[in-house]
């Protein structure tokens, strides 16, 4: 068995309407998966599973998520070996150290290009910081991602196909669920 994290990109169904996560639990229960855990209401799973590509869990994942609750969301999947490798290579530790809520990583479900990173620089203000690490793209929002334009323009087409921010506080969360 493969300990793994799976990211919801989106855990909003509509208006008014959340993934509860004892549901996103069941479901990954259903599906056979072992020592199923979330961390908060954040669309974050831990769970163990027999070696897989990756690829196909994520289908997997997002069928049983579009039939369970009537919508498909991108999920993007990690075993614990990547995800420690995703922790230690965080770009912007000390800006963590300092306000982690403010340092965030999208996970990409396949690895971003250089390119990337030009793509983006026109939406960066000229404090944020950003950095390609193992084709996963980190961000240093010094003044927060909610009025931030750069955050604004994530889209999968300019930011190198579907993935999901992660802020440095649920990326350690999770890390932590990975060791128990």
């Amino acid at each position: 068995m493969v300990r793994h994290v799976a990211l919801l990109y989106s855990v909003v169904l509509g208006p008014g309407r959340r993934v509860r996560m004892d549901d996103l639990r069941a479901m990954a229960e259903g599906l056979g998966f072992g020592r199923v855990r979330s961390l908060v209401a954040t669309g974050n799973l831990v769970f163990d599973a027999p070696a897989a590509d990756p690829r196909l869990l994520e289908q997997r994942l997002e069928t049983a998520f579009a039939a369970r609750f009537g919508r498909h969301v991108d999920i993007i999947l990690r075993d614990s070996s990547r995800w420690r490798r995703l922790m230690a290579g965080n770009p912007f530790s000390e800006a963590s150290l300092l306000a982690p809520d403010r340092v965030a990583v999208r996970v990409m479900r396949a690895p971003a290009g250089a390119g990337v990173l030009d793509a983006l620089e026109p939406y960066r203000s000229g404090d944020e910081r950003m950095a390609l690490v193992d084709g996963d793209l980190w961000v240093h929002f010094p003044h927060g991602q909610g009025g931030s334009r750069l955050a604004g323009a994530m889209k999968p087409q300019r930011a190198g196909g579907p993935g999901t921010f992660r802020n440095w506080n649920t990326v350690r969360g999770i890390g932590a669920m990975l060791e128990a």
